[in-house]
């Protein structure tokens, strides 16, 4: 009897031990830190006064050249980074076959120019006769003929050598202006060919955006505007003035060309470089827009989304939709409501069901 109750009791205890155990992982468990957050509630803006559309800079004066004749590199005189003056030689083509026409035509103007001047000087002596009644009216007419053809002669010979001349600039490119050259896309030796980008150059320090703004807000772009623009990659917000506004969008999708002359700066930007342009404009519609700090953003690939916190105190990842960014803020079209609140920033990295407490 003794034995069955010794057996009883320690079973027992057993029980009361295992319990314990989870009762002491349970509470470790619970007691697990939370991660610090801090939190906003949506604002709603009904009447913003920036539009903001993406632009690209490039360089005011620039330029592609390129040949319109066929033929080997002979030298090319410059590198990337040169500074040119304008007139400079930058590319020199074989043009060998055109030192051949050259020679031809000059030949063919003595040609012309001999028999011009025999032409004139009886043309001239029958002039004499004819005043004179010394010959008939058909033999005046038949000289005049004569002479007013190498007259014709000549002037066409005159005007193959202003073709041939003309030809050899395509043989020597140099440069339309001052500037930096931006690329080289040949090399000695190579066959330049017609319309093929050789080289290309552009005006440091002088400036422009590119910007292209949709059919629902080109109207309210006036010519003369004055803008900010956010260079991203060096963070700086620099102004300029719009300078062109396209009429048509028949070739660019539905989106109207907007040109942004920057102001001269001292701020390291390229052309090439990405920016943000901020048009002053009057917002007429009365719907509320959800904007939202884009330093909230949580981005995976193309997807971009915004950390809530759930009834439980629990970081909850919401995936959003967005529209237009506002400066440092960006338009939630769908995934959050007016009244719902968002984690700004955290001390420690949030997960899915992270549990948080709110300062």
């Amino acid at each position: 009897m003794k034995k069955h109750i010794n057996i009883i009791t320690l079973i027992a205890l057993s029980i009361f031990i295992t319990s314990c155990g989870s009762e002491d992982k349970k509470a470790i468990v619970d007691n697990s830190l939370a991660i610090k957050v801090v939190v906003n509630k949506i604002t709603t803006n009904n009447n913003n006064p920036f539009l903001s559309v993406s632009g690209k800079i490039q360089a005011t004066n620039s330029a592609d050249l390129s040949t319109r004749m066929m033929g080997f590199v002979k030298n090319v005189h410059v590198n990337v980074g040169d500074k040119v003056k304008k007139g400079q030689l930058l590319v020199s083509i074989n043009n060998t076959d055109l030192q051949a026409k050259k020679a031809q035509v000059d030949a063919g103007i003595v040609q012309a120019q001999t028999a011009f001047t025999n032409a004139e000087k009886n043309y001239n002596r029958f002039k004499n006769l004819m005043a004179s009644n010394s010959i008939s009216q058909k033999e005046m007419d038949d000289m005049t003929a004569n002479y007013q053809m190498a007259k014709a002669g000549l002037e066409s010979a005159k005007q193959m050598k202003n073709e041939i001349n003309a030809q050899f600039t395509y043989s020597n490119i140099t440069a339309p202006f001052s500037g930096i050259i931006t690329s080289k896309n040949i090399e000695t030796g190579d066959m330049a060919n017609p319309g093929m980008p050789l080289i290309s150059l552009e005006t440091p320090n002088n400036f422009e955006v590119i910007a292209m703004v949709p059919e629902t807000e080109i109207s309210q772009i006036k010519k003369g505007t004055t803008v900010n623009v956010l260079v991203k990659a060096i963070d700086k917000t620099i102004q300029g003035k719009v300078s062109e506004v396209s009429t048509s969008a028949k070739n660019t999708g539905g989106q109207f060309l907007v040109k942004i002359a920057l102001e001269k700066t001292t701020a390291n930007i390229l052309s090439g470089m990405f920016s943000t342009v901020q048009f002053p404009v009057e917002r007429k519609s009365t719907s509320s827009m959800v904007l939202i700090p884009t330093e909230a953003l949580v981005k995976n690939g193309q997807l971009s989304g915004v950390y809530t916190v759930s009834e439980s105190n629990t970081a909850l990842l919401r995936w959003l939709r967005l529209g237009r960014t506002y400066g440092n803020k960006v338009e939630v079209l769908s995934g959050l409501n007016a009244d719902e609140s968002y984690i700004v920033s955290a001390q420690g990295k949030l997960f899915n069901g992270a549990k948080i407490t709110i300062q």
